[in-house]
């Protein structure tokens, strides 16, 4: 059952007791004056702030995967074109299609113009793509892994070894571009001096972190270039964030127009684009499916 409350002018009622509080960190770095929650599991929050700061819309997911043997995620992929060739696919449809029990997801990795994605791409265990690039991995009994994916012999490394032919059934993968957050620290300049605009501009960003002391993944959405709703982030503003949240990890998404949340069945953010959600490659999608309880070890 989703249990939302809202704060603004008035007082809201007391909201449902969680495990997840939000740092106290991010509200003094967003200073929101709205906002709303929607539990939607036990172990998973979502929340809308609205921060006059920007002006920024940020929408997070707090998951507590490391409590709940039965949340994972899984990697989605867009229907392939005819011949089968890669195609795009919204988060919305990719959300439909899919059998899981998906809580959420968010547009993952870059593409090329063919559709392809840029980074290693590994679903159920199969090896789709591989890259030399920042990933995210997550595999059933083991904690969640970010790190530069690399290929040794027959097998891609991706916090653990997954072979290139047959699979191991069970690891899902992603990549993003840059590392924001490596072993609790910011990562360089977040390439703003090779890629100002791209990274010293303000731009709709999606990313993830984590934070392994409380075992706690965070799918981070900020909408942009959308003035006075919502002007994005810079990539050293999106750090300044996990940083607030107190993250060992995170990673930064495709972002601009491709930036999508799905909650449930529904989007939930406000995507840059016209025409409204852009059709991307592939998206990482929290699930809750409890045949994962039992399966691997820590």
């Amino acid at each position: 059952m989703l249990l939302p409350w809202i704060w603004g002018c008035a007082s809201p009622d007391t909201p449902p007791e969680l495990d997840l509080p939000l740092p106290e960190a991010t509200r003094g770095f967003l200073q929101p004056d709205s906002g709303r929650l929607t539990v939607l599991h036990p172990s998973v929050a979502y929340r809308y702030l609205w921060s006059p700061r920007g002006p920024w819309a940020v929408h997070l997911i707090q998951a507590a995967v490391d409590d709940r043997c039965e949340l994972g995620f899984d990697v989605l992929r867009a229907a392939p074109r005819e011949e089968g060739r890669p195609g795009r696919e919204t988060v919305s449809g990719m959300v439909h299609r899919s059998e899981a029990g998906v809580l959420a997801a968010v547009n993952a990795d870059f593409f090329t113009a063919e559709g392809r994605a840029l980074g290693t791409e590994i679903v159920g265990g199969n090896v789709m793509s591989r890259a030399a690039r920042p990933t995210f991995s997550w595999s059933p009994g083991a904690e969640p892994w970010m790190g530069v994916a690399r290929v040794e012999g027959e097998a891609v490394h991706v916090g653990r070894p997954v072979p290139m032919a047959g699979g191991d059934g069970a690891t899902e993968a992603v990549g993003g571009f840059p590392d924001l957050i490596d072993a609790g620290r910011r990562v360089g300049d977040l390439e703003v001096g090779a890629r100002p605009t791209f990274a010293a501009a303000r731009h709709p960003r999606s990313a993830v972190g984590y934070d392994a002391d409380r075992g706690v993944v965070w799918l981070v959405v900020v909408d942009g270039r959308q003035a006075p709703h919502s002007t994005g982030m810079s990539l050293p503003e999106l750090a300044e964030l996990f940083e607030s949240l107190g993250v060992d990890e995170a990673l930064n998404l495709d972002g601009g127009g491709s930036t999508a949340l799905v909650v449930g069945q529904e989007p939930v953010n406000r995507p840059s684009d016209p025409t409204g959600e852009r059709a991307v490659v592939n998206a990482l999608a929290l699930v809750r499916d409890p045949a994962r309880c039992g399966v691997g070890s820590r």
